[in-house]
């Protein structure tokens, strides 16, 4: 396909998400941004830079650092940081490990995903955020299909679907009791397409894992996995180099990559044109039960 077949990026979906990160600044005290160093959050970022240029980006960036993650990722995080001038909040899963809050996996499927949720709770108190903004998106999977773009949280963090309230008009209902917080979808209505063809037209900058690059990588359960001292392996497991790519980017432990030639973003819009899996069809963590996304939901995860 040649980049004249690629399709444009509908302009309304930004203006729609500068509108409501405008209206979190407005209606919220202490908002903040999760940031995973992936492509949804990089995007909010860009979003939240025109929302309040010439100003600085108002709310601080908060990563939960899994200590699993890609070091590529964490390199392009603090790149990030520096070139905005955002404020980085960082909170650590091996902290909540060493207070006992949470117990490592053990297994072959282990990972510390799940136990981010403890993490980033923990962190929503400590600094009393009223609004947490997330990258979510309901094309990513059902139970995301859900969300509403204020999606209030009760004094557990806990998300109750009955409870959601309606949008009517573009209307934002921000109001919350005392200890609720709310989760703020800013890019709800956009598509994986949708961020790419931004990505392309913003000319962003990525980490570089989500380009074709050769790894060393393992089989497991017909993907690909990236090779890793975080991942519990096999003696059948047997590593070898391969071209790949990221659609995706999360703990290490969960997300697997796809054979892939793309090492541009032209390339990349064209396979997504024409994959037939989602790209959260990569990870692990969405894969433990049919309704395992919802269930970490409910729990408190983002």
């Amino acid at each position: 396909m040649s980049s004249k077949s690629i399709p444009s990026f509908p302009r309304s979906l930004e203006d729609e998400s500068i509108y409501i990160l405008r209206e979190v600044a407005a209606q919220f005290e202490r908002p903040a941004l999760l940031f995973s160093g992936g492509k949804d959050s990089i995007t909010l970022v860009r979003l939240a830079q025109k929302a309040f240029w010439p100003g600085k980006i108002p709310f601080p960036l908060v990563h939960v650092d899994t200590g699993h993650n890609f070091p590529e990722t964490i390199a392009f995080r603090d790149w990030l940081v520096k070139e905005t001038g955002a404020e980085l909040i960082v909170r650590y899963v091996q902290d909540s490990i060493d207070a006992g809050k949470v117990k490592e996996e053990t297994g072959k499927y282990a990972s510390r995903n799940a136990l981010q949720t403890v993490t980033l709770l923990d962190t929503i108190e400590e600094f009393k955020f009223d609004a947490c903004i997330g990258g979510a998106r309901r094309d990513e999977e059902k139970a995301r299909a859900k969300e509403r773009i204020f999606s209030v949280r009760n004094d557990f963090g806990q998300w109750d679907p009955k409870k959601q309230r309606p949008e009517l008009f573009g209307l934002l209902n921000g109001k919350i009791n005392r200890g609720e917080n709310v989760r703020v979808f800013p890019i709800s209505n956009w598509t994986e397409l949708d961020v790419w063809t931004y990505i392309k037209e913003e000319n962003l900058q990525i980490p570089s894992i989500y380009y074709s690059h050769e790894r060393s990588v393992i089989t497991r359960d017909g993907m690909l996995w990236p090779k890793s001292e975080y991942l519990n392996t096999t003696e059948q497991e047997v590593p070898f180099n391969h071209t790949v790519r990221f659609r995706t980017v999360g703990d290490m432990t969960c997300t697997a990559a796809v054979a892939s030639t793309a090492d541009n973003i032209d390339d990349i819009i064209t396979e997504i044109l024409a994959a037939k899996i989602s790209e959260r069809g990569a990870r692990m963590d969405d894969q433990r039960s049919e309704a395992a996304m919802e269930q970490r939901k409910k729990d408190g995860y983002f």
